[in-house]
């Protein structure tokens, strides 16, 4: 595959990515303060449904350039925000939770884009208000909690200023209703009746699989610098997260509803919901536990003495602590072998392989001259190419000496006259054997004896 195919591959990623948008379901962010009688609460919930018309018909037609948008916010004073607010706190009780909802507030928006070959509507409805009654029971030790509340689900209609808001099939028949009558008494009707106010996942998932940390900024002895506020002043934070893929939780997939409808063409309703998402804080140490079926946490003010753990399941730091020590150890001996090697192969042999080479003697022949300092050659010539001196190419320089007298090159055949200028013992003398010719002058024995032999 070209590298100009794979680029285009990876620019169509990018580029379909970029330009989606993640339709989540229920997102929970809360925060909750034994010491407080109410703590705030927000509740989000999102759905996107795609009409699909590969083909074409009178669906898309009906649908063709359309775009628009209803949205709306209400309080309590709202006769439908008052009716909500009922209907939680009726499933909270029916979940066993004490606690209830005291106040709540709902803004919503709903959009509608047609595109050439589907149309998306997109459902978007936001619940914040806070809770009471939370508190089971308190002493000078801890705190027990109620965190069975989080089930946050209705699935009666609900109507704020004439527009329906948790059936979303609802918002077609009022605003399109010619689109409507496509999915009335179908199974896309059964796929849009699904209502959007669902929190039942993220209060069927167990805490005890939920991601746990706490944060212990709040009893620091500088803890005064971070300008925390003063509910958390002396107190550790908890926190429970969920949604993510894990061990714990799971495989997390996005919950995929599809139906077809079979008109004048083929036509494809398809409801897309990614997983629930939990962010639940509590101030002070939260240890989990149970009472009567319902999920609670007693709260501290600190952890206990000795506490170890950063995640459910009593994972030790001393062991990630460790982890990272045996890493770092890891790291140090790698570097310390990498830098021996590179000097062993900066000082190892550099020439030629002594094993090579091989002794011999020179100037060993008749008129010669022969020291008592040997040379060496290669016992072979394979390599000599890459061995030779680079001057043996170079053309001899030629140099003007005087010829030498008569009495030098006499003596000069075998080399006992350059003893003798050097004040030195004739070297024939010194090995104790003359290898001159007849013509040899030297006055020691060895020479004289050598010359008369010859004579």
């Amino acid at each position: 595959m070209s590298r100009a195919v794979i680029m285009s591959v990876l620019l169509a990623t990018l580029i379909v990515v970029g330009t989606s948008t993640p339709a989540w379901a229920a997102q929970l962010d809360a925060r909750i303060n034994p010491n407080t009688e109410t703590s705030p609460f927000k509740m989000t919930y999102l759905k996107t449904v795609f009409i699909e018309y590969p083909n074409g018909g009178n669906l898309f037609d009906e649908l063709q350039g359309k775009e628009w948008t209803v949205s709306g916010s209400a309080d309590t004073s709202n006769p439908g925000v008052e009716d909500l607010l009922h209907q939680l706190n009726r499933g909270i009780a029916n979940d066993g939770s004490q606690a209830q909802i005291d106040d709540l507030s709902v803004s919503y928006d709903f959009h509608l884009k047609a595109r050439n070959i589907n149309t998306s509507i997109d459902y978007r409805v936001i619940l914040e208000g806070t809770l009471t009654d939370y508190v089971i029971t308190k002493d000078s030790q801890r705190t027990l909690i109620d965190l069975g509340w989080r089930g946050l689900t209705t699935d009666k209609e609900i109507t704020i200023d004439g527009v329906e808001i948790n059936i979303p099939i609802n918002i077609l028949r009022d605003y399109e209703p010619g689109v409507y009558t496509y999915f009335a008494g179908t199974e896309a009707e059964e796929v849009l009746g699904k209502h959007l106010i669902d929190a039942d996942f993220i209060l069927a998932q167990p805490l005890t699989n939920w991601h746990f940390l706490f944060d212990p900024t709040g009893i620091n002895v500088d803890a005064g610098t971070f300008g925390l506020s003063e509910e958390i002043a002396g107190f550790v934070v908890s926190s429970w997260t969920m949604g993510e893929s894990s061990l714990r939780e799971g495989r997390q997939v996005e919950r995929v509803f599809e139906a077809e409808i079979m008109s004048d063409e083929r036509y494809v309703v398809r409801s897309v919901q990614s997983a629930d998402q939990g962010n639940l804080a509590a101030i002070g140490f939260g240890a989990l536990d149970i009472l009567d079926g319902v999920e609670i946490a007693g709260v501290t003010p600190t952890p206990p003495e000795d506490y170890m753990t950063t995640s459910t399941g009593d994972f030790p730091v001393m062991i990630v602590y460790g982890m990272a020590g045996l890493a770092a150890v890891a790291g140090i001996a790698f570097f310390f072998v990498s830098n021996r090697s590179l000097k062993n192969e900066q000082q190892g042999q550099q020439g030629i392989d002594p094993s090579r080479l091989v002794g011999y003697q020179t100037s060993a022949s008749s008129g010669g001259y022969q020291t008592n300092r040997g040379e060496a050659q290669l016992r072979d010539d394979t390599d000599y190419q890459k061995t030779r001196s680079v001057y043996e190419n170079t053309a001899p320089q030629e140099t003007t000496t005087p010829p030498p007298t008569m009495a030098h090159r006499e003596e000069a055949a075998c080399g006992c006259a350059a003893s003798a200028e050097m004040g030195s013992e004739c070297d024939c003398a010194m090995h104790g054997s003359c290898l001159c010719d007849a013509s040899c002058g030297c006055s020691a024995d060895i020479c004289r004896e050598q010359v008369q032999s010859m004579s």
